[in-house]
């Protein structure tokens, strides 16, 4: 039985082959599955970026919060708000200034305003730091409002 089976196949491929049995991808099969290829290339870059984004905000929104907790120790330790992020680095409260993930600067803008935070603070200076980006978030608001 075996060998009719092997004698019939070598005949066939002996008269040209044997049909449907092709060895290979039509040109057609391969432009389909490249543009398949392609298009779910396309959708993972998109969501790359929307990611590397979303954790460049979270960087944000928690180098903000930290410098913010540094202004206010600052002010109710020293009786007096600091006058720059580079005050919070000098007497310690910060290690170093963060660098901001939107510009990749240490380029933060300080908003300055007469509150005090306690009776006994004698100046007033520094209350309030934001991002020098002018870029806006994935929800629509500017970095800089922050």
């Amino acid at each position: 039985m075996k060998m009719q089976r092997h004698n019939r196949f070598a005949a066939k491929l002996r008269k040209g082959g044997c049909r449907g049995s092709n060895l290979g991808f039509t040109l057609i099969e391969l432009m389909i599955v490249m543009s398949i290829i392609l298009i779910l290339i396309g959708m993972a870059a998109i969501r790359y970026d929307k990611v590397v984004q979303h954790s460049k905000e979270a960087v944000l929104k928690t180098d903000l919060r930290t410098i913010r907790d540094a202004i206010d120790n600052y002010t109710l330790d020293k009786q007096a708000a600091p006058q720059s992020v580079d005050d919070l680095q000098q007497a310690g409260y910060l290690r170093s200034v963060p660098t901001d993930p939107m510009t990749n600067a240490k380029d933060w803008v300080p908003e300055f305003d007469s509150v005090v935070l306690s009776p006994d603070q004698t100046t007033t200076g520094m209350t309030n730091v934001h991002s020098n980006s002018s870029r806006t978030a994935l929800d629509g608001t500017p970095y800089n409002e922050w």
